[in-house]
């Protein structure tokens, strides 16, 4: 029998490396998102590969390294995350106390 490719493990790994990218070297917010739809993707490869009882799926080495990925791509996008609603907060904190509107 021949074994068939995971569904949703390459697109796992491919989500926990976009998540890494776009948190690094463009946004964070997107990392964020990539890195939640990676995670949801590598949950659903586990729980399809430890489902089925003949083993016939590869790949998942794929599904626990896009989760892996997913994992270190959102640390960062929350902490990026919480460093920008801090800077936006003091930047309209220092508007409000000046009182000069008009």
């Amino acid at each position: 029998m021949s074994m068939q490719p995971l569904p949703g493990a390459s697109n796992a790994l491919t989500f926990g490396i976009l998540s890494i990218v776009l948190t690094l070297f463009c946004c964070g917010p997107f990392g964020a998102i990539f890195s939640i739809i990676g995670l949801s993707n590598a949950k659903k490869a586990e729980n399809l590969y430890h489902s089925d009882k003949d083993n016939n799926y590869s790949g998942f080495e794929n599904a626990k390294t896009g989760r892996i990925l997913s994992y270190i791509g959102l640390g960062p996008a929350l902490v990026y995350l919480i460093f920008t609603i801090i800077y936006f907060g003091a930047i309209v904190a220092i508007i409000m106390s000046s009182g000069n509107f008009q």
